[in-house]
C-alpha cells in the first residue's frame, strides 16, 4: 500500500492529474494492477488515501506543537505547520486538498477539528471565549485561505509575507476575543 501511495505522489509531482492512471501507478509502484485493486477500488480511492495521510500528518504535527509547548507554541508555529506540512508542489497540494474536500464535503474540516480536540483532551484545555464559533473561525480561516492561495498561484504570493499576514489575522482575532470576554453581553 505504501508503495502505491508513494508512486501516486511521484506521478502527481511529475505529470499532474491528467495522465495519472491506475496502470501508471501500478507500474511505478512495481505491483500488478490486480494487487493495486486489492487495496484500492480506483484512482480516486488512492488519491483520497494519500490526501488523508497528508491531512492526518499535519494535524498530528500541530497537536505535537501544542502539547509540547502550550504556552509558547503560538499561532506562528501552527500556521507554519499548516503551510509546510503538506508535501509536494502547489498543484499536488491543491489536487489532494480538492480530493479530500470532494470526498468529505464540509465534514472534512469538522472531522479534523474534532480529532485535534480529542487528541489534546485531558492534556490541555482550550477555553475559547465565545465557544465553538470562535474555535470554528480559528480552525477554518487559515486552512481555507491557504487553499485559496494554492488555487491561485498566478498571484505569486510571497510565503513569508503570507505567513506574517495569517499570523496577524489570527492574533488580532484572538486579542479581540480576549477583550470581549470581559465585556457585558449586548
Amino acid at each position: 500500500m505504501e508503495a502505491i501511495l508513494e508512486a501516486t505522489f511521484q506521478l502527481l509531482e511529475a505529470d499532474g492529474l491528467t495522465n495519472l492512471t491506475t496502470n501508471h501507478i501500478a507500474e511505478r509502484a512495481g505491483v500488478s494492477i490486480g494487487t493495486l485493486y486489492q487495496y484500492f477500488s480506483d484512482r480516486d480511492a488512492i488519491l483520497l488515501a494519500l490526501s488523508q495521510r497528508q491531512s492526518d500528518s499535519v494535524r498530528k504535527k500541530i497537536t505535537e506543537l501544542v502539547l509540547e509547548n502550550p504556552e509558547t507554541s503560538g499561532v506562528r508555529a501552527i500556521i507554519r505547520a499548516l503551510m509546510n506540512g503538506p508535501t509536494g508542489s502547489h498543484q499536488t497540494r491543491l489536487i489532494l486538498s480538492d480530493v479530500l474536500f470532494r470526498s468529505g464535503g464540509s465534514d472534512v474540516m469538522s472531522r479534523q477539528h474534532f480529532a485535534f480536540l480529542e487528541s489534546i483532551s485531558g492534556r490541555l484545555s482550550f477555553d475559547f471565549p465565545h465557544g465553538r464559533e470562535a474555535a470554528f473561525i480559528l480552525t477554518h480561516a487559515v486552512v481555507q485561505l491557504l487553499r485559496a492561495a494554492a488555487a491561485e498561484p498566478e498571484l505569486e504570493l510571497d510565503p513569508a509575507v503570507l505567513e506574517d499576514e495569517l499570523v496577524h489575522l489570527l492574533e488580532s482575532y484572538i486579542d479581540n476575543l480576549t477583550r470581549r470576554v470581559g465585556e457585558p453581553a449586548a
